[in-house]
Parts: C-alpha cells; structure tokens; sequence
C-alpha cells in the first residue's frame, strides 16, 4: 500500500511538473499584456541619507549614493540604524496603486546596495537582522496584493551588490558624486579593482556570491511569499552565462512567472524589453514586448530635495502614448525611511486615478494603433466579434468641431464619448473620417472617443 501511494505521489508531482512546463509564453504574458500600468517601488536603506553624504549633495539617483558617493561598507551600514519605516502601510500603499489603475506592483525586494527588505538566511544585511524595525517588509505586502487583486513582482540586483563580498560594483568616475579632494586616488582604485572602493567588498569572489547569496535569496523570494508574477533582474555587470544558468534555473519554483531582459545579455533576453526613462520611437519597436520604467520626479530612490514631480498631464499622456506603442507603463514611487510614499506621488497618482476610473477602457487589454501617431493625440484598438473599437485620446481638442481620423475608410458602427456616453456623428471625408465633436473637450488633459468599425484593421 505504501509503495502504491508513493508512486500515485509520484505520479502526480511528474504531471504538475509537466503541466508547468507546457505553460506557454502567451499564456504567462497574458494579464501583463492586459496590464498595461504598474507601479515600481524603489525603497532600501538610501532613503536614509537622501541623496546628502557628509553634507555633500550626491549626483545622480538616490539609490546609487553609495556607489557614487563612494561610502564605505562599514560606514553605509550604519545607515541600517536610521532606517525604521513605522508608517508602512502595505495595505494603504496596495489601495494606492490599485486606486490610480495600476495592476501589478515590483518592488527592489534586493537593490544594488545589497540590503534585503525581506528575512534572508543568505545575508545578515537585511531589515530584519540589520535594523530596528526588524520586520520583513514583503510578507505584508504579499498579503495586502492578495487581497487586492494586484499581481506582485520583485526587482532584485542579481549582479551589483556592494555590501555582500563579490558582488559587482559598475565602476562610476567620483565626480559623478560630488567633488571629492581624494577622486584622483580612489578612481585609480576604482580602475584597479572592477568598480570597487572599498577591500571590504572583494573578500570573496563573485561566483562566491552567486551561490552563497544570490541563488539562495532569489529561491527564498520565489517559495516564501505566495505566487510571484515578475522577476525584475538588473544591471548583468560581470555576469557569465554560468551564473545566470543558475538564477535561471529557480524560476521554474514560479512555473507561471514573467521576466524581463536584463538578467544577462544577450544570451538570457527574457520575456520583455525594458527602455528605461524613454518611450520608445514607433522606429524603434520591433514586434517585441517592452515596458517603459520612469520615475515621477527624477530619482528612483527617495531624495529630499527631489521636489521635480511631473504634472499629471504629462503622465495621462505618457500611458496613452505607450499602449498606443503596445507597450506597458511602469510608474515609480520612492518611499521614505519612516515608510511613507512623497506627497508629489500621491497627488499625482491621485489624479491618473480620477481619469483612468472614466477612461481606462481605453488602456487595459488594448494593442497598438493601427494608424501610428496621430497630430491631435494617440489611438488604442481592440477587436471584437470580427469589429474593431478605436480608443481615440485626444490631447489637442479641435477648435472647429471637426475631429479628423486620417487614414480611417471602414463602416463606422458606433461612436460615443467615454466620459458621459454622448453619442457622436461621424462623415466620411476624403482623407479618411470626420468626427463632429463638442465645443469643449470633456477632460483638458485627454478626451476619449470609443469608436467601433467594422471589420478588422
């Protein structure tokens, strides 16, 4: 009897294992091609000092203070103490996202300074043994995604780690952070040692750290907080084949999980592209999936004196621009130490709410245009039933009533405004369609026509 029963066990973990190798790409990418808006959430020790070390405001992001501030490892540690996030509120961050139309959040569960917001065996660097909150911060925030319906993602720098030793360290000139008296002989280390500054961080060798904290931490990310939708790698410095074969291998611990292309190039392209503070050009597209990622003011990372919001027309116009493209936006927020998101992100995230809860129609499980750019705005498609619905946002309202679709010859079946349902006529014209539209454009930021034509474009 107990043999028959370990071999039905048997038989049933070789299926699963089937099963999950039968997923295919398409499937997996379903709900994030439908997605088309997410949140990023760039949170560590960082928010500490702010983007200021030793008074001295530090270029460039925030995150990277460590690397372009040179800091030492037992001093940037210390910073481990200041860091009690007592107003986290995953729920109140989770409603937030949600609330603003996005449907997946990552967060740098591991950035490149090494620190881990989560309990890890692999590292004594992490919020729970490092600091005095001594919580995991992701088990929360697991659970409030659950509750919400929002799928989670983690970022984790598989290559750069300054603190644990071996890991990477891309080599940054010292001005880059401000104007140390001492860069002359640091940068000539820095040459020396791999993008190093500190002996403290080449103690062990990086093929050391892929086995003893990468592949242990990234399993640990994969079996301990319920299923994972994205493994956000990034920056490969150094990176082999060998070690990325063996990060690799974990994922099949999530069978249903998605990637991006930045574990290690080219050989590891993952499922989806990731331009990084740019919306691509319609000539740089090349029929492969992309996300844009881009920051709300201009540091990932939360910085003080980082007070450079974007309006929320700029962002409305953002994410109608890339699911025009077919691509996904990635939107980031950077808390503080204490755990509370800037006020600039809430208000703006505030107001992308107010428009996409009239006019998300128009965004999610939406392909590209048909018609490329358009000079008044962006289009979206969707096909239905052998009809296709055009999502028309228009940016620039017409002063003369008259809505010009170039290009556009099919039969149209319907067309409506999204914000109030007014129904709207439309004449063939020469170069395509005319659209009689009201004097004033319904939103000042991007007014959404949902017109439906027959057959396929």
């Amino acid at each position: 009897m107990k043999k028959l029963l370990l071999l039905a066990l048997f038989g049933i973990c070789t299926q699963s294992l089937l099963t999950a190798q039968t997923i295919s790409r398409d499937d997996r990418m379903q709900w994030w091609r439908e997605a088309r808006f997410g949140m990023f959430i760039h949170w560590g020790v960082y928010a500490v000092p702010a983007g200021v070390y030793q008074g001295h405001p530090i270029g460039h992001a925030a995150e990277w203070i460590m690397n372009r501030g040179k800091i030492p490892v037992a001093e940037y540690q210390q910073f481990a103490g200041e860091f009690n996030p007592v107003k986290y509120d995953p729920e109140a961050w989770v409603k937030m996202a949600k609330d603003a139309g996005m449907k997946y959040i990552v967060i740098t569960a591991k950035h490149h300074d090494g620190f881990a917001l989560f309990k890890t065996s692999a590292s004594k660097w992490n919020v729970v043994d490092a600091t005095p909150y001594g919580k995991d911060l992701l088990k929360p925030l697991a659970a409030a995604c659950k509750k919400y319906g929002i799928r989670l993602g983690f970022y984790y720098s598989q290559a750069q780690d300054w603190n644990n030793p071996g890991g990477a360290a891309a080599r940054k000139a010292t001005s880059e952070g401000w104007a140390n008296p001492d860069s002359a002989r640091i940068d000539a280390y820095t040459a020396e040692h791999k993008g190093h500054w500190d002996p403290a961080q080449t103690t062990a060798s990086m093929g050391e750290y892929i086995d003893k904290v990468a592949v242990p931490e990234v399993k640990e990310l994969l079996t301990n907080y319920g299923d994972v939708a994205v493994l956000w790698w990034d920056t490969p410095t150094d990176m082999t084949d060998e070690y990325a074969a063996k990060l690799n291998a974990l994922l099949a611990l999530q069978p249903k999980i998605i990637t991006n292309d930045r574990l290690k190039r080219p050989d590891y392209p993952g499922d989806y592209k990731t331009p990084e503070q740019k919306i691509p050009n319609l000539s740089e597209l090349d029929g492969k999936d992309w996300e844009t990622c881009m920051t709300m003011n201009g540091t990932w990372g939360y910085k003080a004196a980082d007070h450079n919001w974007k309006t929320p027309a700029t962002l409305i116009h953002n994410l109608v621009d890339i699911a025009s493209k077919g691509g996904n936006y990635l939107l980031n927020v950077g808390p503080t130490a204490e755990g509370e998101i800037p006020q600039g992100s809430i208000d703006d995230l505030k107001a992308v709410g107010a428009w996409m809860k009239v006019n998300s129609e128009a965004i999610y499980d939406t392909k590209a245009s048909p018609f490329g750019l358009l000079p008044w705005g962006r289009c979206t498609k969707k096909e239905k039933e052998g009809n296709t619905i055009l999502y028309l946002s228009v940016f620039d309202w017409p002063s003369n009533g008259k809505l010009s679709v170039p290009g556009l010859n099919s039969k149209v079946l319907s067309a409506k405004l999204l914000a109030g349902g007014t129904t709207l006529k439309t004449a063939a014209a020469t170069d395509g369609l005319t659209i009689d539209v009201p004097a004033s454009a319904p939103d000042k930021i991007a007014s959404v026509i949902r017109l439906e034509v027959s057959g396929t474009l």
